[in-house]
């Protein structure tokens, strides 16, 4: 199958390509060509306006601007990247003779705070400069007209991971490579994550149903939700090292964390909720149109797997 992907050179992007070299024909869509560029078609942007769609058959749209720990970008910049750049890319898609559109979004898009478990019929209500970007993408897909002969997919995954990929979990680990005791205990949680390998999965089943599977919105996590003390407890396990656990109130561990959102401090109010805010996602939706029973990698098992790869980072 001959796919456009966008965001090729991308955490997703790389292990996209990876789990279905034998099976895809991969054109990168680039702001700039690169000397170095491990995909062999690639087209910019800029060449994208003046030309048709290449010959491909869907179109997998992962690029975008992630969300910002430091909060240093403007609103602008979300916009530019997650809303108008996809809004181009799908009336070049709705121009062309290619059937697929797939666009990664996020959870995000509809909520930066869980109440329960978070599911695809919830009104969405996207608090940041990111979410709202990717919501206004989203809108803008679902209020296009769809052809009868195309399908599209609005993916929303939950915190991707995976070998060699960085970000909160790199923040907890370094607390077990540095002998710093680990603060959070007195928080419960439970956070829905998901495996790269689980995300991949769905997108080459979206394709390879050829159709069969209906357009729509699709939440993406992994099928079991963990705490971030069960996420200490698989670190303890990789590494061997017993971490020292302390019980502080977490009215002072918030108000710590205020203060690195003004100076350079490990933990921030950002970085803080998504370690210890509960956030469960439903994946039932997408389970159900693939007749899943459940993803092909626990979550444990692909957690476990992504903190072993920070050992030979």
């Amino acid at each position: 199958m001959n796919i456009l992907m966008s965001g090729y050179r991308g955490f997703v992007g790389t292990n996209l390509m990876a789990y279905t070299k034998n099976k895809w024909t991969v054109t990168g869509l680039t702001r700039h060509r690169s000397s170095s560029d491990k995909c062999p078609q690639t087209i910019t942007w800029e060449e994208l306006q003046q030309s048709p769609l290449p010959d491909v058959a869907a179109v997998v749209h992962l690029a975008g601007k992630a969300h910002d720990m430091k909060n240093v970008s403007s609103p602008k910049d979300y916009f530019e990247a997650n809303t108008y750049l996809t809004q181009q890319l799908f009336d070049r898609f709705l121009q062309s003779d290619a059937r697929f559109f797939i666009y990664c979004s996020s959870v995000k898009a509809a909520a930066d705070k869980v109440s329960g478990v978070l599911t695809e019929d919830v009104e969405p209500k996207p608090l940041t400069p990111y979410g709202k970007s990717k919501q206004m993408a989203e809108a803008y897909l679902l209020q296009q007209l769809l052809p009868p002969d195309k399908h599209l997919y609005i993916l929303r995954p939950c915190m991707i991971h995976g070998p060699g990929n960085k970000g909160n979990l790199n923040l907890l680990y370094g607390f077990v490579q540095k002998g710093i005791p680990y603060p959070l205990t007195a928080f419960e949680n439970k956070r829905s994550f998901l495996s790269v390998e689980n995300l991949c999965f769905v997108i080459d089943a979206l394709l390879a149903a050829d159709g069969r599977i209906p357009s729509g919105v699709y939440n993406l996590a992994d099928d079991e939700s963990l705490s971030t003390n069960d996420l200490v407890q698989i670190m303890e396990e990789v590494t061997g090292k017993n971490i020292r656990k302390l019980h502080i109130n977490p009215s002072f561990i918030r108000s710590m964390a205020r203060v690195g959102d003004f100076i350079r401090f490990p933990l921030n109010t950002d970085r803080l909720q998504k370690l210890t805010d509960s956030y469960e996602v439903s994946n039932a939706k997408i389970k159900q149109v693939l007749g899943l029973d459940k993803l092909p990698l626990d979550a444990r098992s692909g957690l476990t797997a992504t903190i072993r790869s920070f050992q030979t980072a």
